[in-house]
């Protein structure tokens, strides 16, 4: 059974960083590209970042340069650092298995507030 798993999630200032983590299980993780995407209030869900399974990166045009998507295949996590967060930034926040049948996780929420 496919199962995505987020945290790192929580209340910080703009201009501060945060780590998120998606853990999976279920199935062979280096195989997958996986992504994160957010869902801001009232607005439909977007894409982040996403890696592939060789490595290789894509970025949303509002995160590039701030936000950095890697993972780590011997422990079936990727990783989100976000750093110089904006107000704007604020929204749940959700994994996904790329490819195949689509997974997702069930989000956690960053909030950037002074």
């Amino acid at each position: 059974q496919v199962q995505l798993v987020e945290s790192g999630g929580g209340l910080v200032q703009p201009g501060g960083s945060l780590r998120l983590s998606c853990a999976a299980r279920g199935y062979i993780f280096s195989m997958y590209t996986m992504g994160w995407y957010r869902q801001a209030p009232g607005k439909q869900r977007e894409f982040v970042a996403d890696i592939t399974s060789g490595g290789s990166t894509t970025y949303a045009d509002s995160v590039k340069g701030r936000f950095t998507v890697s993972r780590d295949n011997a422990k079936n996590t990727m990783y989100l650092q976000m750093n110089s967060l904006k107000v704007e930034d604020t929204a749940v926040y959700y994994c996904k298995r790329v490819g195949g049948r689509n997974y997702w996780g069930q989000g956690t929420q960053v909030t950037v507030s002074s």
